[in-house]
This record gives C-alpha cells, structure tokens and sequence, in this order.
C-alpha cells in the first residue's frame, strides 16, 4: 500500500516540469491526482502520460472562476481534498531598470495571489489531516540576478505558508514550503538556456541540476503523513545552493 493510498490531490502547473513529476509520484504511492494548467495539449499529454489515476482541469490560478471549476470537480467526483500542492508559479528575467509594472503584475498574479487563492478556494473541502504544499525557490531565500519580480515573490510564499501555518492550526491541515533550486525543468530552461543550467547547476555542492523527480519525491514527503509533525516549515530540495 502506498502511503497516500486513497487520497485525493490537487496539482496546479500540474501538467510539466515538479508538477507532472509529483502528480506521477502521488499516483504511485495511491493518490488520485488533478492536474491544473493553462495549456489543454500539455494537460492532455500528461494525463496520457499518468493513466487513470489522473484528472485534468484547464485553467489559471490568477482566475478566481477557473479556480472554482477546478474544485467544482473536485466536489463531484470525491466530495473532499486531502492534497493541495500548490506549484504553479511563473519567472523570467528584467534588471533593475528595466522592470515594468506589466512584469511585477504578471508574476505577482500568479505566484502570489495565485497561490493565496489557490488555498482559501480548497479549504471547505480539505479537514484534519489535509496537507498543503506551497513550490517556494532559492530565490526566495538568496535573491538572483535579474530575477526580481520572481525572487520577491517566493520570498512572499515562504511567509504565507508561516503565517497560514498560525491560521490553520485549529484546523488539523499542515501548510509547509518545498523550495526547489537548480531544477531542469521546463520553465528553467525557457529562462535560462542550456548554457545558463549548466552554469547555474555547477553553483550547488553537487555541481549539478535537480531532477524534477527528486523534488516530487520531497512533494510526497510532505503530503504523507511521515511528515505529520512539520508546518510552517520549509524543506529546501536545492542541491544545497541556498543553504552554503
């Protein structure tokens, strides 16, 4: 038996990159998974790709009315939620002085409220034992060149999940932080190129990227219950980038 067997879990940018390799994860320690994204071919794909343990709903988190269809469904089919892993999150790059409020609005919407309302929208159906999940960065804790849009708000998300952790303690729901570092994911290497990743994986004492797979191993850490004495807490799978 895996060791979320029988739970139900919601996935945003749940279509690539630590999202489809959690949603796999989850799948295979037991868990029926819903997928969130923005683009139908990606969902498609990876619902083909995961099997009939996944579902897949079309939409973005920075849409309250997206937001609502997504947990709609999920009220129909299993009537509660015990998973939320609340990953998308959107990045590139704008020095300072070149930074416009179009950039700030985009990345705020939906690495922040995003994530805000991806939650709230997901507590009537979650109870006693529900685990909630936020993606956080390096960049959160060290701050990275021409990333600050991006940097500051995963430094927001490392303080939602401390101060939710105060609001929800009554509740018997866990919020913590997974916060990935140099991960070869898709949105990693749009941004940085492939001679960017290789140079931004030589910065970590492994001298390498991540895998997605090795963060959503840490993803269904947190969902589990062997990590059912941690909240407010923050689980850095970075390859120690952030941490020497």
């Amino acid at each position: 038996m895996g060791k979320l067997e029988g739970k139900v879990a919601v996935i945003t940018g749940g279509a690539t990159g630590i999202g489809r390799a959690a949603a796999k994860r989850f799948i295979e320690e037991g868990a029926l998974v819903f997928i969130f994204g923005r683009r139908q071919e990606a969902l498609d794909a990876a619902v083909a790709y995961l099997g009939p343990n996944a579902r897949a709903v079309k939409g973005s988190v920075s849409d309250e009315a997206d937001l609502d269809r997504l947990y709609a469904a999920v009220k129909a089919e299993r009537g509660t939620l015990d998973i939320v892993f609340a990953n998308a999150g959107v990045g590139s790059q704008l020095r300072l002085g070149e930074i416009t409020a179009k950039h700030i609005d985009e990345t705020f919407d939906i690495n922040v409220k995003g994530t805000i309302f991806t939650v709230q929208k997901a507590l009537p159906l979650m109870g006693k034992g529900g685990s909630i999940i936020l993606t956080g960065s390096s960049a959160g804790t060290t701050g990275a060149p021409a990333f600050t849009a991006y940097s500051a708000s995963k430094a927001a998300v490392r303080n939602l999940a401390r101060t939710w952790a105060e609001d929800l303690k009554d509740t018997g729901i866990r919020v913590n932080v997974l916060s990935p570092g140099a991960t070869a994911t898709e949105l990693a290497k749009q941004a940085l190129g492939e001679e960017g990743l290789k140079a931004y994986g030589s910065m970590t004492a492994l001298q390498r990227m991540g895998d997605p797979a090795e963060v959503a191993a840490a993803a269904a850490f947190l969902a589990s219950s062997d990590s059912s004495f941690m909240t407010g807490s923050e689980v850095a799978v970075d390859g120690g980038l952030a941490q020497i």
